[in-house]
């Protein structure tokens, strides 16, 4: 398998709890010095109206939102099928509602 590129979703494992979902890559990619590690933003059709809800559109993921408070760092064997990648403009809008999840201000 290819190293995954940010804003590409793919079905991961995230354990017997959570399931196997779609997952888009936010970290930055992975270099052969680096760790085989991914950090994702799940993606859950099980909306909670919460503000970290990140709703996008895309014609290869079920109509639901990405979970900010849901990030995680994989392994990424756990990495499944490749579904997609997000537009520019929907990655921003994720990589928005994580830093609004995790408190970073950012000055644009």
């Amino acid at each position: 398998m290819r190293a995954p590129l940010r804003g590409e979703v793919y079905m991961v494992d995230l354990g017997l709890a959570a399931k196997v979902r779609p997952c888009v890559i936010l970290s930055a990619p992975l270099e052969e010095s680096d760790r085989s590690l991914v950090t994702v933003i799940p993606h859950t059709t099980a909306l909670r109206q919460s503000r970290f809800e990140i709703v996008v559109s895309a014609g290869f993921l079920r109509p639901g939102a990405f979970d900010a408070q849901g990030i995680v760092t994989v392994p990424t064997v756990r990495l499944m099928n490749h579904l997609g990648t997000l537009t520019a403009e929907q990655l921003g809008s994720v990589e928005r509602g994580v830093c609004k999840w995790l408190g970073i201000k950012i000055a644009v």
